[in-house]
């Protein structure tokens, strides 16, 4: 029994452990405080589509953008031991030129939304491989290196449309951005749902997680091993520029217009906690894709409770910052390793006592 125990929290549960006991406090303390705080109710929208509703469901629907990114931060960090600051101007870069597509023509059918979204994908894997090439081939450090788009990103989404914000109406856009009809679930979960499964299959059928921890442990030794660090280091961000392209497409399509000063703004740093709450080194490595996804909603969480609790919009960051700072002292190496030797120390003890006990 003791050996099925370790063998689960060697094979990766361990590192779920913090995000998973951060979601059962948050849920525990709101059922608590409201116990109707996730009734989830059947409501019409402004199509007239029966849709769900209620915090679950704004949780939920409300990390799609943030969870998405996590995934794709997480093989950056895992393979560069670094992190990249400018998926938020990045994914205003990648819905100007959404929009930009949109916007060409009179009419938006089917066929133009998957144009568009095809061109910001495009978009984003250019500038994702432009951070990549800084990282991989200059070695320059990561966060360093993605300051440069973090700086000027916005400006350029701004150049895209000729500095205007332009608005756009479509039953199809409104669809991504909010509910299909006929289905009572947010678009954006499923798009959610979507990608993970992408990454699954991608995990599943090649060695890319393998190949990107061993990149990420030891570079110099991968490369001995025949493995193109250089390569994965430069995938990672084209597949985090992926996955910049789709969050801001859904984030466009949720406001029908883009706003390149406040689309995704500040999503950065939440998608680098996200990381980092899902136990995942930051200084890479091991990684856990399913942990930044949990760390996401963990966020979204902590964000949706304060505002439920009736916290000013001016102070949710510092309490964000507060609860934010004692999950990651907790899953931090230190305190992990402290924790391990207490409880060797217990389990010690506790075998001395059953000896004298047997005595």
């Amino acid at each position: 029994m003791k050996k099925s125990f370790k063998n689960i929290f060697s094979n990766g549960l361990g590192q779920l452990t913090i995000p998973i006991i951060a979601i059962i406090i948050l849920v525990v303390f709101n059922l608590i405080r409201d116990p109707s705080f996730f009734s989830i109710e059947i409501t019409q929208n402004n199509e007239g589509n029966n849709v769900l509703s209620g915090n679950l469901i704004s949780i939920i629907n409300g990390a799609s953008e943030l969870a998405i990114l996590a995934m794709g931060m997480t093989l950056v960090t895992a393979a560069c031991g670094g992190q990249d600051i400018s998926v938020g101007a990045a994914a205003a870069i990648a819905g100007s030129g959404f929009v930009k597509i949109l916007k060409s023509g009179d009419t938006i059918s089917g066929g133009k939304v998957i144009l568009a979204f095809l061109f910001a994908c495009i978009v984003a894997m250019l500038f994702g491989a432009f951070n990549g090439t800084l990282v991989a081939v200059f070695k320059i450090q990561p966060m360093i290196a993605t300051l440069i788009l973090y700086t000027c990103g916005r400006s350029i989404a701004y150049w895209i449309n000729g500095g205007a914000t332009p608005t756009f109406s479509s039953s199809i856009v409104n669809a991504i951005g909010g509910f299909i009809p006929g289905i009572p679930i947010p678009t954006p979960v499923l798009i959610v749902i979507a990608v993970g499964i992408i990454f699954k299959l991608v995990f599943h059928f090649t060695s890319l997680e393998l190949l990107t921890q061993s990149v990420g442990i030891n570079g110099s030794a991968a490369r001995l091993n025949g493995i193109n660090a250089t390569f994965i280091k430069l995938l990672s961000f084209i597949i985090l520029g992926l996955c910049v392209a789709v969050a801001g497409s859904i984030g466009v399509s949720r406001l029908g217009l883009i706003n390149h000063e406040t689309l995704l703004l500040d999503i950065e740093m939440d998608t680098i906690l996200a990381v980092a709450i899902g136990g995942n080194n930051l200084g890479g490595g091991k990684f856990k894709v399913g942990g930044s996804i949990i760390g996401a909603y963990v966020i979204q969480t902590l964000t949706i409770t304060l505002y439920a609790m009736k916290v000013s919009s001016t102070d949710v960051k510092a309490y964000k910052a507060i609860v934010i700072i004692l999950l990651v002292v907790i899953g931090s190496p230190v305190v992990k390793a402290k924790f391990g030797k207490l409880m060797s120390k217990f389990r010690a003890g506790k075998g001395n006592a059953c000896v004298k006990g047997a005595e």
